[in-house]
């Protein structure tokens, strides 16, 4: 019988780190502007390494707020693409759809909420926060503990040349 993997490897944590450490120098666009520049460098990256840098946030977001919330930051409609897109690109097809659903949501009230209304007050007025908390909950579950950096890793193994290949767009 073999024994259960516990959590990540040292390897994997190296691994990880690798691919941040290539984000961090690749990408220098502010990831909270609102002026499309992020997307426009996160698509000048190999389609792997593009699908990790667009889903990043939105893994931080879904740990420390909800999938809603994350629109507030990252809701420019070109990272939004770019962030659908990558989950699909890295097999999170489902992720993909619960984050598309909860766009729609946020999207038509996002100014509304900026005009220094209450997220969750404008959410709940319009009917939407018992959605947004459902779709987080189905997203946080579907990705389960270790989040999309996980996929990140087994991503990278399977598909080396879709995330270290600089020729490969």
């Amino acid at each position: 019988m073999g024994e259960e993997k516990l959590g990540p490897s040292d390897a994997d944590d190296e691994l990880l780190s690798r691919i941040c450490k290539i984000l961090s120098t690749r990408l220098k666009a502010n990831p909270y502007g609102w002026d499309g520049k992020l997307a426009e460098e996160i698509r000048a990256l190999p389609p792997g390494l593009r699908a990790m840098a667009a889903t990043h946030h939105l893994d931080i977001s879904l740990t420390m707020d909800d999938i809603g919330w994350h629109f507030l930051n990252f809701g420019h409609p070109s990272h939004v693409e770019e962030t659908e897109l990558g989950l699909v690109e890295l097999g999170l097809p489902e992720i993909a759809v619960i984050f598309r659903e909860a766009y729609q949501l946020v999207q038509p009230h996002l100014e509304e909420i900026e005009g220094s209304e209450d997220y969750y007050e404008v959410m709940e007025r319009v009917g939407a926060m018992k959605r947004i908390n459902e779709l987080t909950i189905n997203a946080t579950n579907l990705i389960g503990e270790r989040g999309i950096y996980r996929y990140w890793v087994a991503y990278a193994r399977q598909n080396p040349n879709r995330v270290f290949d600089q020729k490969a767009k």
